[in-house]
């Protein structure tokens, strides 16, 4: 696992309070599609539980895997009885023979576990018929002003603070990843994407402070962190517009 992917546990208590949560029109787009109840669930990188209090909220008992211990305690703090917090990566998970659930998803986690043998563990995890969801989607301001005036105040620190598509799809593709694995899988059926619309507004202060739990920034020496996010709020207006829409992957288990 990279070190971007385990840079968050310094900054949980700050990714707690300036990620968004998840709105309940994905849970109705993820049950939707199963057709019929989930009542089981395995989250994969669920970091402080954001998506975790969305499906554990509606009865599902949810399997929360994380392998950062700082993030997991930011998890356990919020987490509803029907949540059972494990510190592990996909990579690590030793489940116990015949032990699997009706739906696995990741959050904005997925392109942190490793290409080689993704779909294999992931449908092990998974009952027949079961599920697979991914979700995600890139944070951005609305006003194409104001997102150049940030990136030439990032520039001299950062050329991007996007994490690129693991596989190379580039924005403009029609199907997007990990999509593109998923249909190029023998191991699952029916894949589909959607988009749920989601619209922010935001004090600067707390755009700065979501972008101080970003992986590219937290990769930065300390100094050059703090100058880049001052350069940033100097040039923000006092509240910004966000664009974070949430582009939704969906497969099903195929039959052995």
């Amino acid at each position: 696992m990279s070190a971007r992917a385990l840079s968050f546990g310094a900054i949980a208590e700050a990714y707690e309070r300036f990620r968004p949560g998840y709105p309940e029109e994905l849970f109705t787009t993820v049950t939707a599609y199963a057709g019929r109840p989930v009542r089981t669930a395995l989250e994969i990188g669920a970091g402080t539980g954001k998506a975790t209090r969305l499906f554990a909220g509606h009865g599902v008992a949810v399997t929360a895997t994380e392998p950062d211990a700082a993030m997991l305690a930011e998890l356990r703090r919020t987490a509803p009885a029907n949540v059972t917090p494990v510190q592990a990566s996909l990579e690590d998970l030793d489940p116990r023979p015949g032990e699997t659930y009706g739906l696995v998803y990741a959050a904005a986690a997925l392109h942190w576990t490793r290409p080689e043998g993704r779909w294999s563990r992931v449908a092990a995890l998974l009952e027949p018929g079961g599920v697979f969801a991914s979700f995600g989607g890139p944070f951005q301001l609305a006003d194409p002003a104001v997102e150049e005036a940030v990136r030439a105040a990032r520039a001299p620190f950062l050329d991007s603070d996007e994490v690129p598509s693991p596989d190379g799809t580039t924005p403009d593709a029609q199907m997007q990843w990990p999509g593109t694995e998923l249909l190029r899988s023998p191991l699952f059926l029916d894949v589909q994407q959607s988009v749920v619309k989601r619209r922010l507004t935001l004090p600067a202060a707390d755009y700065v402070g979501h972008l101080s739990t970003v992986s590219a920034y937290l990769q930065l020496p300390q100094p050059a962190r703090q100058l880049v996010f001052e350069a940033i709020a100097q040039v923000l207006p006092e509240t910004v517009e966000i664009s974070a829409d949430i582009t939704v992957h969906l497969a099903r288990l195929g039959s052995a």
